[in-house]
């Protein structure tokens, strides 16, 4: 299999620590790709030109993150990410949901620093993104979410959310969210392909 991703990228990250935590690294080879500048292996593969995207052992491209880590839990062994279904299904769907919002607006931050001319940025806009990241947080952290036997899909997006903030926006979470810290911490030494998976410096 290959996977088409950068090194940035959170969405990245989830299928990164999927494919860990399904022990597929030896069959999987992560090809680096810039979706920032309309890089053609990647407009090929997914005309949207987003990363990640996966493609499979007999040819078929899987995009976008949620359906490749699915796909993933599938072909791989371990634990599952994804319960089959029921309630338990839904509620990590919904976990996940929620911290793909926390990366979408995230992204959106950086992406009106990164691209907007200073005197074109509306800072109401900024402070809604930054609105919805704290709402979401200061929600998860009352109670983060806990696993039994081993993390599932949305507990690793959440981590990949997380690790995100620190990434981009360090010193926006840390100190008002104390629980979701020492959930981060736990979900680390537990999964050691969230620091395998962790990005170079900024």
């Amino acid at each position: 299999m290959k996977l088409l991703s950068s090194p940035a990228s959170p969405f990245g990250r989830k299928v990164k620590m999927a494919i860990l935590m399904k022990n597929l690294k030896d069959k999987v080879e992560i090809t680096t790709v810039d979706a920032t500048k309309g890089d053609a292996t990647l407009s090929a593969a997914n005309p949207m030109g987003r990363i990640p995207v996966l493609v499979a052992e007999n040819g078929q491209v899987i995009h976008d993150s949620q359906v490749i880590c699915e796909y993933l839990d599938t072909v791989g062994t371990g634990p599952a990410l994804f319960p089959a279904n029921g309630p338990a299904r839904w509620d990590t769907l919904t976990r996940a949901s929620l911290a793909d919002g926390i990366i979408e607006a995230a992204l959106l931050m950086v992406y009106e620093g990164r691209y907007r001319p200073e005197n074109m940025k509306v800072q109401s806009w900024l402070d809604r993104q930054a609105s919805k990241i704290h709402t979401s947080l200061a929600m998860i952290d009352k109670a983060p979410p806990t696993w039994a036997a081993a993390p599932d899909y949305g507990h690793l997006t959440l981590a990949a959310a997380l690790g995100y903030l620190d990434f981009r926006h360090p010193g926006i979470w840390r100190d008002k969210y104390p629980k979701l810290v020492a959930w981060l911490d736990t979900f680390a030494k537990t999964v050691p392909a969230f620091e395998a998976s962790k990005p170079p410096a900024a």
